[in-house]
């Protein structure tokens, strides 16, 4: 029993030390232009998934009508999620492309986030993605802004003219 406990011990060592000497010898590329490490995808998404809970289920206080739709799209406008996120109907910004990992354009023409629950994104602008570009709104917007942007990306391919035109609209507008 003590050579096997032993054996797992030095087994768990060896282990820890060739992670140690591959990560600091060059063996891991933390560029923002290398592919994700091994399992990278994986964990990360275990990690958010288990850090937004129960929140993805959370539904807006708000409807989602064309007032808080169009909030939102201002909401979108002024916090210049545009330089990220994009606008609508044009490609996504080149600053998107410089991040690790990639921010997602989340207006048309991309796929955005109008799959997910507005729970989730509701979570994600308020609290941020660590090891992400994505900062927290939490001290810089109200609860009902956050709520309105969220409902507005949820809603991002199904939007009336009149918001889609708040949001073609340039920032100096």
């Amino acid at each position: 029993m003590i050579k096997f406990l032993l054996g797992l011990v030095v087994g768990i060592g060896l282990l820890l030390l060739t992670g140690y000497f591959f990560a600091t010898h060059g063996g891991i590329s933390l560029a923002t232009k290398g592919g994700p490490l091994p399992m990278e995808r994986f964990l990360a998404h275990q990690a958010l998934a288990a850090s937004i809970g129960q929140s993805s289920g959370d539904q807006s206080p708000f409807p989602a009508d064309e007032t808080n739709l169009l909030a939102g799209a201002h909401v979108y406008l002024q916090n210049d999620c545009v330089m990220c996120h994009g606008r609508l109907d044009q490609p996504a910004p080149d600053v998107a492309k410089r991040f690790y990992p990639h921010a997602p354009q989340l207006l048309p023409p991309g796929e955005g986030v109008t799959d997910d629950p507005v729970g989730t994104t509701h979570w994600l602008v308020k609290n941020g993605i660590r090891f992400s570009a994505m900062p927290a709104f939490e001290r810089k917007l109200t609860d009902a802004e956050i709520w309105q942007v969220s409902l507005l990306l949820r809603n991002a391919d199904k939007l009336s003219p009149p918001v889609q035109e708040v949001l073609r609209q340039s920032h100096s507008d």
